[in-house]
């Protein structure tokens, strides 16, 4: 069975004008994500592997962590505390393929959390092979005057200095074939004024994945990035304003906003070996919005 790229999901005018507090819940949201729960189907790429993301309680991080599950990957994931229900249901649906799940709760924004994260990654699923820099923070602002220090540092400390953190912690204990993916977007090339921060974090993070997997492809470690485009995520409506949510993903070519689950397969495919070849790259999932 094929599907018509510009219809298999909700398109904007199913899209309800809606608003959370943020960090936002997948549960509550019009249409609710779609995560893979039915129709991601593995085939032990990541048999054996043990996965550590950030993020991993809902949006990208939920459908990542249920797709490497059902490879074959135990997971671990972090997340705010504010989120632990959507942890515990992501958690849920791991457990259910039958593989190890483990979560914690904090904010990385704390470097001795991030080191905490790995070490707990460690002890309760035995390792880490893959390590999945998702968690992400942004906040619309009309211009940069309307951006305070205060949220430039929660920006930079979330998206790129728990990357790196996260990165330092990991390298000792990952072994030769071990990947780490990070999640930059369309940002990182298309900067909005109204996410000037978030852009800026996202570019930081494109740069990042390049320079680290020079250094570490001598000793065997890939080191890739996916770039989404708008992707209907808890994200979305504790961010943007109601008029955005309701039109969000309206200017791609497809029409629509993607899916969570129209990005799992992009990860999936970076921590496994049908990607050997491929290191300081980065995949795009835009709708069709065309990347350099």
């Amino acid at each position: 069975m094929s599907y018509d790229p510009r219809t298999r999901y909700a398109r904007p005018d199913q899209q309800e004008p809606q608003n959370q507090e943020h960090p936002g819940h997948g549960a509550a949201m019009t249409p609710e994500p779609d995560y893979g729960e039915t129709t991601y189907r593995g085939s032990g790429k990541l048999k054996g592997k043990r996965a550590l993301i950030t993020g991993g309680d809902s949006g990208i991080g939920r459908a990542v962590a249920l797709a490497f599950a059902r490879e074959d990957a135990d997971v671990m994931i972090s997340h705010l505390e504010a989120e632990e229900q959507d942890a515990r249901e992501t958690c849920r649906l791991v457990r259910e393929t039958g593989r190890n799940a483990a979560s914690l709760a904090g904010d990385i924004q704390d470097e001795k959390h991030c080191r905490r994260l790995v070490d707990q990654c460690r002890e309760e699923i035995g390792g880490i092979d893959i390590l999945v820099n998702n968690a992400a923070y942004q906040m619309s602002r009309p211009g940069i005057a309307d951006i305070s220090t205060e949220q430039f540092d929660q920006v930079m400390k979330t998206n790129v200095y728990a990357m790196f953190w996260l990165c330092k912690a990991a390298l000792p204990y990952l072994a030769p074939g071990s990947a780490i993916v990070n999640t930059t977007s369309i940002q990182a090339y298309e900067p909005s004024p109204n996410l000037l921060d978030y852009a800026t974090s996202k570019a930081a993070i494109l740069n990042f994945t390049k320079g680290l997997a020079q250094e570490l492809a001598p000793r065997g470690i890939r080191v890739n990035a996916v770039a989404p485009g708008p992707v209907w995520t808890p994200l979305i409506p504790a961010t943007l304003a109601d008029e955005k949510v309701g039109d969000f993903g309206a200017d791609t070519p497809l029409g629509r906003a993607g899916q969570p689950a129209e990005l799992a397969p992009l990860y999936v495919f970076l921590a496994s070996d049908d990607s050997t070849y491929v290191t300081g790259e980065r995949l795009g999932a835009t709708g069709g919005r065309p990347l350099p």
